[in-house]
């Protein structure tokens, strides 16, 4: 519970922090410089760069955090497991039920901590794949297919799914922020790649890493 509780912290320092970069009207990769390289003069630059680095030492604590609540999980469910197994050992007698095994374990992450959005929709294109499924620029990833933030290296697995998926469904589920009463939605999305929609690419959407 410790741990829930700290990721909660973090979760709530992230989004006030996000905040502030959101009145500078900036995020984490908006440029502080001018086109030949002079710092511009229409931003609090050192309050923005103070902001960033704090929110780049937070996402890497809480990345750590939900691998050890992912531990604790691991190690709860192989107790519970085997304490079981044994019970049903003592029980049963001569019927033998193997015990768990380590890939048993892979399915009770819960949806909060393998469905952390781990990339942001930076624009969508009128007309596009990404418009007809119902994305919107700033939508929060949290799912691509069977791609979470656990295992997207870098975005780069996104864009094998989509090769691979012309002209077939993509389940994706998103957090949407409505900015007008500061609540999220939790939605799913259906996302059909394709090349013929008269545009770039097989989406037609510019997605970035949160």
């Amino acid at each position: 519970m410790e741990l829930i509780a700290e990721k909660d912290g973090v979760e709530s320092e992230l989004s006030a922090l996000s905040s502030v970069l959101d009145s500078h009207g900036v995020n984490m990769n908006t440029s502080l410089t001018t086109f030949d390289g002079y710092p511009r003069d229409d931003l609090d630059i050192a309050q923005i760069r103070i902001t960033r680095t704090r929110i780049i030492h937070l996402r890497n604590d809480y990345k750590g955090l939900l691998l050890r609540i992912e531990a604790g999980l691991h190690t709860h469910h192989a107790s519970a497991q085997h304490d079981a197994y044994s019970a049903n050992s003592a029980n049963v007698g001569a019927v033998r039920t193997d015990p768990p095994t380590a890939s048993s374990s892979n399915n009770i992450l819960p949806a909060g901590v393998t469905e952390t959005p781990f990339a942001k929709v930076n624009s969508v294109v009128a007309g596009s794949p990404a418009e007809d499924a119902g994305l919107k620029a700033g939508d929060a990833i949290r799912r691509f297919g069977s791609i979470n933030w656990m295992n997207h290296e870098k975005l780069t697995k996104i864009a094998e799914t989509v090769q691979r998926s012309e002209g077939r469904s993509i389940n994706v589920k998103v957090l949407r922020k409505d900015d007008y009463n500061h609540a999220q939605e939790d939605l799913q999305l259906q996302l059909m790649p394709r090349r013929d929609w008269g545009g770039r690419g097989m989406l037609g959407c510019h997605l970035l890493p949160a």
